[in-house]
Formats: structure tokens, sequence, C-alpha cells
């Protein structure tokens, strides 16, 4: 997720933009920039850091046409060089999105005499435009993205004509009329301020902005009728794309954020799963002995997933570790070890103290994490991006599910470079994982019927989730989830354990969410469930579509899509993640900022 922002009228720019820009702040906050036209001049004014860092170094920047951006950093890191716009001749560009072919851009551009300043994709967008442009931007926006394998949201100026050009794939744009100026943007919240008319644009679709009105075309260069809209929503409800919450946006967001980890990463066809920025060599992969993940909270309970994937399916002995335990436990780590941190801030304390203290013993070490730049990402050799964008509200959400994906993608990298998995099964495995994003959606199309349920039970002092195997992991986040946002008392376990000190704690007045998805424990969850429904306990069971036996045993049935066993750990946390906010929701409590709690825990 990044900021995009265009204007064309007759007012001066730079403020226009900036208004937006910070109404953006939430897309992107590590890096700015705005390129305003002046007497046919393109001036550029960027920098790291936030757009109050870029309002301390903007120059006198007279203009009525431009185009602003404020970034997350998805490739190079989080530099004035690598902030947007960039600039090829007369040609400024600013990008939202993912170019898959980058390399191969690079490389032909390169050989065809263009120089390139920055580590980013969004370079090669620039190029394109200014080597197919003949007088015509809209024409030279279409032959360049005809290249351009990827996603993107990208707004285009040039110096020959006051006029912005923006284009859309995967990636949201939308763009305001108003009176003898018009405007684009990644949000509608960027745009209220000026216009409540908007026109949300689709898939393959061009706009071109002038004082006097918007033309759209197709990639073919034909005209398309659009139909304005008019937005209700005030500033604040437009943060928020009108959800009372962030939380809830975040967990709708999940549908893209998932969406966006597996871009560029897998292929269907071959069955492989490309990580660009694992640099481990084949031999280095089929010489670990030992995998050790060292995270904390909602990032270990991610961890407690990856054991599972990587001895099930790549053969790799692994252990999983809270990071603040880790640094004084005195490891044992060789060269045959590799160390994974997870952390989706990249700089929560205990797990960079955690990865330096890793380093010492010459093992090797990957990152995942979702923000590129940071103090983790430095110290480790290798890394995976998860690409979820900025998260607002303080309980992880989609940073987790990205997380799982990127778990996902590095145990089916490692089977596949082991010989571990073979080819069909890998191409079925990345099939599913590419349906997931659909998936999600008809769970979150069935959100009323969550509410309802956890409005129910939300007036219970405890709650217990339960869960086997691969969704051992995500009872332990439903329970997290539900206490951080709630206050209500929860507790996740593994169902095996009840007999064990927890059945001591079951009652009437005690709601037991049961995660049944399908697997080779699917008997034993249906004994655990019996076990506490015969001590009185009300059942919420999450489970299958096509599960038409638990209704016997439980109270509450959620269903998820059918999947492959191995991925229903992904729809079962988005379950207890609305579990949780609806909870949190009906008891009135103050679900983006729960108290005593921060996003990012940035000291020990």
């Amino acid at each position: 997720m990044c900021g995009i922002v265009g204007y064309v009228g007759t007012r001066q720019v730079t403020p226009i933009l900036i208004d937006a820009l910070k109404r953006l702040e939430y897309r992107g906050y590590d890096s700015a920039g705005l390129a305003i036209l002046t007497d046919k001049v393109i001036s550029v004014c960027k920098t790291e850091g936030k757009i109050a860092d870029l309002e301390t170094k903007l120059p006198d920047m007279k203009g009525t046409c431009g185009i602003g951006h404020t970034r997350w950093a998805t490739q190079g890191a989080p530099t004035t060089v690598n902030a947007h716009p960039h600039v090829s001749g007369n040609i400024a560009v600013v990008h939202n999105g993912i170019i898959e072919n980058y390399q191969e851009l690079y490389d032909w551009l390169k050989a065809e005499g263009y120089e390139f300043v920055s580590e980013t994709d969004t370079e090669v967008l620039a190029h394109l435009a200014h080597k197919y442009y003949k007088g015509d931007l809209v024409r030279a926006v279409i032959e360049g993205l005809k290249k351009v394998k990827g996603s993107y949201a990208a707004a285009y100026l040039c110096s020959d004509s006051k006029t912005v050009v923006a284009a859309r794939k995967e990636s949201p744009l939308v763009a305001g009329a108003g009176k003898g100026e018009n405007f684009i943007a990644s949000d509608v919240t960027a745009l209220l301020k000026n216009t409540r008319d908007v026109v949300y644009m689709q898939d393959f679709e061009i706009v071109q902005l002038t004082g006097e009105g918007m033309q759209f075309f197709d990639f073919d260069g034909n005209p398309v009728k659009k139909k304005t809209e008019t937005i209700e929503w005030n500033i604040e409800a437009a943060e928020k794309s009108g959800y009372p919450h962030f939380m809830l946006k975040e967990i709708h967001e999940q549908v893209t954020s998932i969406h966006d980890t597996l871009l560029g990463r897998i292929s269907e066809l071959s069955g492989e799963v490309i990580l660009g920025e694992v640099t481990l060599s084949i031999d280095e992969i089929k010489d670990l002995e030992r995998i050790v993940i060292i995270a904390c909270g909602t990032s270990y309970n991610a961890g407690l997933l990856g054991r599972y994937l990587f001895e099930s399916l790549a053969g790799i002995h692994t252990d999983v570790e809270i990071s603040s335990e880790f640094r004084y436990a005195n490891p044992v780590l060789s060269g045959s070890t590799l160390v994974i941190a997870i952390s989706q801030s990249g700089e929560t304390a205990d797990t960079i103290a955690a990865t330096r203290e890793a380093k010492t013993y010459g093992c090797h070490t990957l990152a995942i994490t979702n923000v590129v730049g940071t103090t983790l990402s430095r110290e480790v050799e290798n890394i995976v991006y998860t690409r979820a964008g900025p998260e607002i509200g303080v309980a992880a959400t989609k940073t987790f599910t990205s997380q799982l994906i990127a778990l996902y993608l590095l145990s089916i990298y490692f089977a596949r470079k082991r010989k571990k998995m073979d080819v069909d099964r890998s191409k079925r495995l990345l099939v599913s994982m590419k349906q997931l994003p659909g998936m999600i959606q008809q769970i979150l199309n069935n959100k009323e019927f969550i509410q309802k349920q956890a409005k129910r039970f939300s007036n219970a002092r405890d709650y217990f989730f339960l869960g086997r195997s691969l969704n051992f992991p995500i009872a332990l986040e439903g329970a997290l989830k539900l206490k951080e946002i709630s206050y209500i008392h929860a507790e996740g376990y593994a169902a095996g354990e009840l007999k064990h000190g927890p059945l001591a704690l079951i009652s009437k007045e005690t709601p037991v969410v049961a995660l049944a998805t399908r697997s080779s424990t699917y008997d034993k969850m249906v004994n655990n469930i019996k076990e506490v429904k015969a001590r009185s306990a009300q059942v919420i069971a999450i489970a299958c579509a096509d599960d038409n036996e638990i209704d016997k045993y439980v109270d509450v049935v959620i269903k998820v899509p059918i999947a492959d066993e191995l991925l229903y750990p992904v729809l079962t946390s988005v379950v207890v993640q609305l579990l949780a906010y609806s909870s949190a929701d009906a008891l009135g409590c103050p679900i983006d900022k729960p108290r005593n709690l921060a996003k990012s825990v940035t000291v020990e």
C-alpha cells in the first residue's frame, strides 16, 4: 500500500497535494514526494520520512498541476533516492503496486540506454512511458504498461501539457470531479475535502485529467463511459473506508494483503516458489539440520504454525522460541541451523537482540517482516516481506495471515529444493493458496452471523479456544485476540491437553471455540468437543462447509470454505479475528487502541 494523489485545476497545487497525502499517510509513511508542473518544467521534491518531513524541505513550488506520493516500501529501502516520484526525461510517475517482471524490463531498458538511479521497480514505469512518448501521454502510458506484469496504480505527469494520466490494475484508484479542477487518489479519503463526486476505476482503465474534465479509456485507447458516484462519508469515516474501526477494515483487507504477499512468488505451471531475497544456495538448504523460529506475541503464534509446515513439508527439525527467552537460553546453534526471525514492524527489540545473538553462532538468518529497511531487515542475510501494508489497529490481523502465507511459501520453497515435495503436490497447493483471497471473502460475507454469536457470548468471563495440529496455533491466536481487545479472559489449548487440567475450569458459563476443520485429527477433535459438552459448556465450532455431522455435538457452527487441509489455519484465523472484534464491539471497548498495549514493542 502506498498513497497516490494528483490534481489539475486553477488553484496552487502544492497545499492541495500535501493535505491529500496527509489523509493517505495510513497507507504508507516511510517516504514522500511531489512533482509539480511549472512553466513546462517538472519540479520534484522528495524525502525519506513522513509528510511533515517533506513539508520542512519544500521549496516554493508554484503550479496548478501535479502528482504526489506517500510510500510503503516493497522494493528498495525507504530512502530519499527511492522515494517517489521517479523521473525519466520529461515524465514523472508515482506508483503503488509490484512489478513482477521488473528485472526483465530493467535489463532491456538498460540495454536501450536508460540509466537507473534507484532500487525501486517503479522507475521502469517512468522509462517505459518516456520511451513510448511521441506527444500523446495516454498512448505512451498504454504502450508502456502493456509490457508490465504485476499490479499497479500509477499517475503520470508530462512537462509538455497540463494533464495527469493515471492507470489501474489490481491496486485501488479513484478519480474526483470538481468545478474547473479534477483529482486522482488511491482512496476517497484524499478527495473529500475538495469533492464528493467520484469515479471508481476498474482494472485496465486509464483516466486523463485536465482542468476541463476527465476522460476514461481502456487499454486499446477506446473511450469508456463511467458513472459518477456521490460519497456520503465524513472525513473520519473515510480514513477507515467507512468501517467503524481500523481493525475491521484491516480484517477485510486480508483479501488484498494475502493476494499481494503471493503476487509474483508462485508459478502454478512449474509448481515453484520464487523468493528473490532468499539467497541460501540449494546446497545450504539441503544441508539444513534445524530451523529455529524466534518471535513475540502474534508473530510467535505464526511461528508455531511454521514449525508444523517446515517439519511436515520440508523435513527439517524446527523449534519455536519466544525472543525474550531465547536471548538468555544459551542456545545450541551451528552453521547448519537457520534462524527465522518474525516481526511485523521489524523493530521488535527482543527479536532484534535475539537475532544478533544467533548470528554470533555462525548460523544462517532470515527475517519475515512487513516493513522494508527496518533494523531487523538489515541484520539478516535473507528476507521475505509480507506486503500487508500499514496496519493501524494494535491487534494484528492482516499482518498475521500474511506471515502465515510467507511461512507456507518458505516451507514449499525448502521442500522443493530438498526434493521432499513432488511437482504435482506443489502445483495443487499453490493453486489452492491462490484461491485463499476468494475464500476469505466468503467468510467476510458471513460476518453478520459471526457478529450475532459473538454478541450472544460477550458477557462471558472466560473463553477457551481448542485446536489440534495445524489449528493449535490458531487457538492460541484466537485467545490472544479476544483478551487483547475485549478484556475477556481467554486461553488457547491443544485439545488433547483438556484432561491435564483445563477441564476443571469448564462449566456452562464457559464458551468454548473448537477449531474442527477436516484433518487427520478431526475424530479426536470431535471427542474433545463431546468432553466439554459433557461438562455443560457451550461450544462454537469452526468447521468445513461440507461437515454436516458437527452440528449434532455443538451449539453453534461457523462454516469455512473447503480448502486444502494445510490451508485451513488461514481461514480459521479470519473467523477468530471476527469473533474477537465483534465481542469487543458488543462490549463497547476501544478496539483500535486497547489499554496498556502498543503496536510495536521497541523496548525490552
